[in-house]
């Protein structure tokens, strides 16, 4: 009999458990060093916080927010909440009061995830129960509607293997949604993106076989907020190729922990790249003869001599310098990069070719709520019962629509080959 492949994110998860349990799952930075979880470990945990999020009474159809940047924790409560059949929804905290409030009540979000006190004491008046993600290794807040994400994961009785709650297997469907984004647009109006799990498998299937990854690989992500793209681009590859994800310590050593991981697949936005190339020019002699050499490498002038010291003394040592050193393939999401950074990147040498970005958002009925920026706090009722796994009656579809701000910097995913 032919075993049929996996149609959801977490049934990949428990079928990389299955193949490669001793393998490399997920690193992480903390403290200066890397920590790693194996494929095993990833999915015990992921059981294990399933089971805690069904003590809190979270069921199939419920949404999960999550008010925190890219993170094993983020990822690992994700696969948890879509192992229940739920959805899992990454919000950006740029976000106003009024817009989160607004994002609440019309997804009926039963729990949320934040990591730093800031976001959660903006969560706290908006009448959800909250998962406390900050490792300040401090006593458990003492709000009752907040619990601490190594209280959610302890198993209540035995083990989470046995809890009555957690179902045996996953009981997320293909065409159910996986991952909701919610952004706002310059007016304030809320707009959603549905991603169901066949579309991100169909999606991640294009990116391993068009890039020929493999287990070999080594992902890296950002600390920093990503959208739709880095569950298309990072996680559908991630369960299906079966790699490692790597996530930086925090968004000030992300360049110097790419350093460390020198990928061979960088996947981002026009902003990525632009942010990037401009550290390069930073670091640009500006006169003498190692400014002529950088004019030969940008502008491919000069002698053979010339460009082969150029090639050798000038784009080898910048692309170290930003962790392109073993760059092969570089993808860029949506919109193509400015004249003067693909001219940098291609005198490095590091091929930047487009990915698509689809742009399926839905527009929320219109509301006042308020700027994009935070403002003073608002708070909202608790939210009306809703199943989040469907398109919501109040939605109408914007062919085309997304935020204008939604490719804004660092927005991206980047990927790394193990040598062999």
């Amino acid at each position: 009999m032919t075993h049929a492949e996996p149609a959801t994110l977490p049934a990949w998860l428990a079928e990389q458990a299955r193949r490669r349990a001793p393998a490399p799952a997920i690193r992480s930075k903390r403290l200066g060093s890397w920590h790693a979880l194996r494929w095993d470990d990833v999915a015990a945990r992921t059981r294990a916080l399933a089971a805690g999020l069904a003590r809190r009474g979270f069921r199939q159809g419920d949404t999960l927010l999550l008010a925190a940047p890219p993170s094993e924790r983020a990822v690992l409560l994700s696969l948890a909440a879509q192992w229940l059949g739920g959805v899992a929804v990454p919000i950006d905290t740029a976000l106003g009061d009024a817009a989160l409030r607004h994002a609440i009540e019309h997804l009926s979000a039963r729990l949320a995830f934040a990591d730093d006190d800031a976001t959660l004491d903006r969560l706290l008046p908006l009448g959800v129960q909250i998962i406390d993600g900050n490792p300040r290794g401090l006593r458990d807040h003492p709000d009752p509607a907040v619990v601490g994400l190594a209280s959610l994961q302890k198993p209540h009785a035995g083990d989470a293997e046995h809890d009555p709650l957690l179902p045996g297997e996953p009981l997320a469907r293909a065409d159910d949604t996986a991952f909701l984004f919610v952004d706002a647009l310059g007016d304030g109006t809320l707009v959603t993106q549905h991603l169901t799990h066949a579309s991100l498998i169909h999606d991640g299937r294009a990116v391993v076989a068009r890039e020929a990854l493999d287990a070999r690989e080594e992902a890296f992500a950002t600390r920093a907020f990503a959208a739709s793209a880095q569950a298309r681009y990072l996680i559908a590859p991630w369960l299906i190729a079966g790699f490692s994800l790597h996530f930086p310590e925090a968004l000030s050593t992300r360049d110097a922990d790419r350093r460390e991981i020198a990928p061979t697949l960088v996947a981002g936005t026009r902003e990525t790249y632009a942010r990037v190339a401009a550290l390069v020019h930073e670091r640009l002699p500006a006169s003498g003869w190692r400014r002529a050499l950088v004019n030969a490498a940008l502008g491919g002038t000069g002698g053979p001599v010339t460009r082969r010291l150029a090639r050798w003394g000038v784009a080898r040592p910048l692309r170290e310098v930003i962790g392109f050193a073993r760059t092969r393939v570089a993808l860029v999401a949506g919109a193509p990069l400015d004249e003067r950074t693909s001219a940098l990147f291609a005198a490095l040498d590091v091929d930047v070719h487009a990915w698509p970005d689809a742009s399926d958002w839905r527009q929320v009925a219109p509301r006042s709520v308020g700027p994009r920026s935070v403002g003073p706090r608002s708070v909202g009722p608790r939210p009306v019962p809703h199943h989040a796994g469907t398109a919501h009656p109040r939605e109408t579809a914007v062919a085309q629509h997304a935020p204008a701000h939604r490719d804004r910097d660092d927005r991206h995913i980047e990927y790394g080959r193990v040598p062999s």
